[in-house]
């Protein structure tokens, strides 16, 4: 039986190892939703003693992920995007535990970390990411070490520049970009970088020299029908070769020759001379074997309140959770203000607000230097566009998406949203709920 909230409510946080909410993940969700939540409690005039919020991360760095896109397209410094993880934790308000988490223990509102250290909550956020899966391809992680593979990826911070380096140097031959069947962060990104190296070789003068070739493990260029049938109608219009339902399973780099296998077990090798390559991405293996899972591995939550389906003191964002939309930063912008409003009503009341995701996400899809095609939708792949009505159809790569994604969106992001100003199409302006 879970231990009782109400004797935890108000338990002193004299132990650094009790809390009233502990936050697994300090990366985008899990500094948002700490901001955030720190941000209620102040502003309901509550008492507050520093340590009642603490977050579990070891992690040295907090990264701008969507920003390696840029780096990969010599837009950006890739040290630029990141900051020190311990200069974004508002202490003393909020602890930081640098630990590696172990397993949770739900019945005991408690986790584990790797040190064996046992850290109690009286509600528990998790937000820990997904798992990039470099080892689940062969020849992946040898070939994005040698310098001279001609092999990237824009899916980690210690390869999003030898991206660049590697379109930058191309001259002529076979450039293939991959995307992975399943699951990933920000579906659109594995193309973004495709239109931008087609882009810099078309400016160049060596489009004519390079063949480009998109190869997806998915059966059509994106989610949303409405992007995905503009996407595929700007494939065609640049020449560029589309391979659908092909997973990548092993790279040769001796031969340049990338191995791709079909849903019915058809095998089928290509040639590149560039290769970039989005490894297949799934749950950590801490939250896929604990029992807030849900079958596919991810922290089984309420699609719109984004409470535990059934511990009620858990909540989670972000991409550990199984909520069934875009995994993207623009998604916990959203994402972030309606969890912190219904855990906080929770440890004030025993139940939630009346706060409600709605699924929206954002893909910003760069087409090219200077113009960008701005998704967004909602659950069941329904477009919700903001800005439509002034600047037109969405599905129509525009000059002003593209400085949004290149020079606003990362100014927003790390002078407020990780302060806890910032609330994506929101902007500055905090969301309101109805009551519960």
């Amino acid at each position: 039986m879970q231990t009782s909230l109400v004797a935890r409510r108000f338990a002193s946080t004299a132990s650094k190892s009790h809390h009233k909410v502990l936050i697994v993940g300090g990366g985008t969700a899990g500094i948002g939703a700490a901001q955030q939540i720190l941000g209620l409690i102040r502003s309901s005039g509550k008492t507050y003693t520093p340590g009642d919020i603490a977050i579990v991360d070891a992690a040295e760095w907090h990264h701008y992920q969507p920003g390696w896109t840029l780096v990969g397209s010599g837009l950006k410094r890739k040290h630029d995007l990141r900051r020190p993880l311990q200069s974004l934790i508002p202490t003393p308000y909020v602890t930081h535990h640098n630990e590696r988490m172990q397993s949770f223990n739900p019945e005991a509102n408690s986790v584990q970390t790797e040190s064996g250290r046992e850290l109690t909550y009286d509600a528990l956020v998790v937000a820990p990411g997904l798992k990039i899966k470099f080892e689940a391809i062969e020849g992946l992680t040898k070939a994005l070490a040698d310098p001279g593979s001609g092999v990237s990826s824009i899916y980690s911070y210690d390869t999003c520049d030898k991206t660049w380096a590697d379109i930058d140097a191309l001259r002529n031959g076979k450039a293939v970009f991959t995307q992975p069947a399943g699951v990933i962060k920000c579906a659109g990104a594995p193309q973004k970088i495709m239109w931008m190296a087609w882009d810099r070789w078309r400016r160049t003068g060596r489009g004519g020299n390079i063949q480009v070739d998109f190869v997806t493990g998915m059966p059509t260029m994106f989610s949303v029908p409405k992007y995905s049938e503009a996407l595929n109608a700007l494939r065609i219009e640049r020449g560029v070769g589309g391979t659908f339902n092909h997973d990548l399973k092993s790279i040769d780099t001796s031969a340049r020759t990338a191995t791709f296998k079909t849903p019915d077990g058809k095998v089928e090798t290509k040639e590149y001379t560039l290769l970039h390559v989005v490894p297949p991405q799934g749950p950590h293996d801490f939250v896929k074997n604990s029992p807030l899972a849900d079958a596919a591995g991810w922290v089984d939550v309420d699609q719109g309140t984004l409470q535990h389906k059934k511990y009620a003191n858990v909540f989670s964002l972000g991409d550990a959770s199984s909520l069934p939309t875009s995994k993207t930063a623009a998604a916990i912008t959203a994402q972030a203000p309606v969890l912190a409003e219904n855990l906080t009503k929770y440890l004030a009341t025993g139940k939630i607000g009346g706060a409600t995701y709605d699924g929206y996400t954002s893909c910003p899809l760069l087409t090219g230097y200077g113009q960008l095609m701005l998704a967004e939708f909602v659950y069941g792949l329904k477009p919700q566009e903001t800005f439509a009505g002034i600047l037109g159809d969405q599905a129509k790569p525009h000059s002003a998406y593209y400085y949004l994604k290149k020079d606003i969106f990362p100014w927003a992001y790390f002078n407020h949203y990780v302060e806890g100003r910032w609330y994506g199409r929101k902007g500055f302006r905090r969301p309101s709920f109805p009551k519960a």
